[in-house]
């Protein structure tokens, strides 16, 4: 019965309930159809989102051709880029676990059969995957597309231009009228940020992982093909149904595998990481930090997405879009093909008649020609973070570092000193105080792009407890687990401590011994409260687990605690 879960309030014992489904537009024959929320991240103040509710409104139509209905639902939606830097940069990574439990809420509270997601901005796309592993019901994620590049003085800007050019202005390296040209004209439209950062990441990852269809992950928002995809969802639902193909049968550990390699070759955001472990959580799959520390050592950088190049998410869909690179992959040897997929088919089967890259293109590279032989993230353990930190290291050439920290509780401190040259070559900038239950775990990309000027790029470390931005680039360590505010070791580090790690070896240490830690951390004052008495961030401060667990509820998984 295709109507598996809405039959019960259609055809259940409390009939009164359908004049609200005959109030609605529905007849009697409507009763016996299969009914799909579509998850809307609702927010027309964001470029991400703005175009979300008409693709919904396109999946609802396929749902209705293929014999379904679809309902389009709201949740919430709270743009990484608009509110950095300020208080509101603390709503972000909560507002994935909100949208997990209001997709979670709506789905399972009205019965619905099944649950397509819509990924339009960095925390939409987890939170609705995280509602389909939690719920198991049938159902798969869209992307609403990549933003086309912006163009500056001839040639293609990103998101990530912005950012490089008010760093750059700061310290007089380029005027501040070149500057708000590029503010002007980075952003053409709609579309989540084009490059490798935390959006295509979560594409890549989808696809990859099996839950989200072939191509969507590429195909740019204002493309043709992408209102046509979405008119598609309504039959590739259908076929779940009839399957009765669920989440939990496509989360499996080596889909996670699949997973977390596409992203590593691909050169991806340390946010995926997260969303990664938490969505593992949610699927009851055992792969933490651990499993993805082998798989980044192993997995070669084959693509050159910025920020580590100059590529972007519409290089790769004028190519032939993410197929070309899971091909890739796959004829390589770094991905298990006999997985399923939202299609009903395995990887191989989808990936069958999938061409190599072509000649000529610079975006993929093959294994003997990498970029870099392991990933630019990288997992390491140590005495300065016993549960793990997440490194991103495009621009390090040496896996090693050794430096002196440079303590600070503000990223805007962090922009200051930049700005009054106070920070030196051979530094270690420690930021802490701002993980998942002290703030909400913010990301901190004002600073990290204040320490992207040309004197300190690739010269200094960065090590937080917080989030960074797909966006960032140089040596950034990040997610430090346990956190600051829970009397995790990064808040017993002074200034001036010796702090080394070796990406390699997966070692992170501070010279601190064991006693003379153990004598700080006794001399710390109580965990601060937060600063800004929001209920959202009261009750996620609350139940939230450490970076190192994904950030899930402690509430749902008390074995994070």
């Amino acid at each position: 019965m295709l109507n598996w879960n809405s039959n019960k309030l259609t055809h259940g014992w409390q009939k009164g309930i359908t004049a609200f489904y005959y109030a609605v537009g529905m007849t009697a024959d409507d009763f016996n159809k299969p009914q799909v929320g579509i998850g809307v991240p609702l927010l027309e103040g964001n470029t991400c989102n703005i175009h979300a509710y008409s693709l919904a409104q396109e999946i609802a139509a396929g749902c209705r051709e293929a014999g379904m209905l679809g309902f389009p639902f709201g949740t919430p939606g709270v743009s990484d880029n608009i509110t950095q830097g300020h208080e509101g940069g603390n709503a972000s990574l909560p507002s994935r676990n909100l949208i997990a439990n209001s997709a979670e809420c709506v789905v399972t509270s009205h019965c619905y059969d099944a649950m397509v997601g819509l990924h339009n901005c960095d925390k939409n796309g987890p939170g609705f995957a995280m509602a389909l592993a939690r719920s198991n019901y049938p159902g798969l994620i869209v992307s609403g597309g990549s933003i086309l590049p912006g163009c500056h003085k001839g040639k293609d800007i990103t998101i990530l231009d912005v950012y490089d050019s008010q760093a750059a202005a700061s310290v007089g390296a380029m005027t501040h009228e070149e500057s708000d040209e590029i503010i002007r004209n980075a952003c053409p439209g709609p579309g989540g940020c084009g490059i490798a950062a935390s959006f295509n990441t979560w594409g890549l990852a989808m696809e990859a992982i099996g839950l989200m269809l072939p191509c969507s992950s590429s195909i740019p928002a204002v493309d043709p093909g992408k209102k046509a995809e979405c008119r598609q969802v309504g039959h590739a639902i259908m076929n779940l149904l009839q399957l009765n193909l669920r989440p939990r049968d496509i989360l499996t550990k080596a889909a996670f595998k699949n997973c977390a390699v596409t992203i590593a070759a691909a050169g991806g955001s340390t946010n995926g990481v997260l969303h990664i472990l938490a969505l593992a959580r949610e699927a009851g799959v055992d792969f933490t930090l651990r499993d993805l520390q082998t798989i980044f050592r192993e997995t070669p950088v084959l693509c050159s997405f910025a920020p580590r190049g100059q590529r972007t998410m519409v290089d790769l869909h004028k190519i032939g879009g993410t197929p070309i690179l899971l091909k890739h992959l796959l004829d390589s040897g770094l991905l298990d093909g006999s997985c399923r997929t939202v299609t009903g088919k395995t990887m191989a089967e989808n990936l069958k008649d999938v061409p190599k890259p072509p000649a000529g293109q610079d975006l993929i590279v093959t294994k003997e020609n990498c970029y870099k032989p392991f990933a630019d993230m990288q997992i390491c353990f140590g005495n300065l973070a016993p549960e793990g930190i997440v490194f991103k290291v495009s621009s390090m050439k040496n896996p090693q570092f050794e430096g002196k920290a440079v303590c600070f509780e503000d990223p805007r401190d962090i922009v200051r000193a930049v700005e009054q040259r106070k920070i030196t070559p051979g530094s270690v900038i420690v930021l802490r105080n701002m993980g998942p239950v002290a703030c909400g775990m913010p990301e901190v990309l004002i600073a990290t792009a204040a320490l992207a000027v040309p004197e300190l790029d690739g010269k200094i470390a960065f090590i937080s407890d917080a989030r960074v931005s797909g966006v960032s680039h140089g040596a950034i360590g990040v997610h430090c687990a346990p956190e600051a505010a829970v009397g995790g070791p990064i808040g017993c580090v002074q200034d001036g401590d010796l702090i080394g790690f070796d990406l390699l070896k997966g070692s992170i240490t501070v010279n601190i011994s064991d006693d003379e830690m153990t004598a700080r951390r006794s001399r710390l004052a109580p965990r601060r409260p937060l600063e800004v008495k929001r209920g959202y961030l009261a009750d996620w401060s609350a139940t939230v687990a450490q970076a190192s667990h994904g950030c899930v509820s402690k509430a749902l998984h008390p074995e994070c605690s």
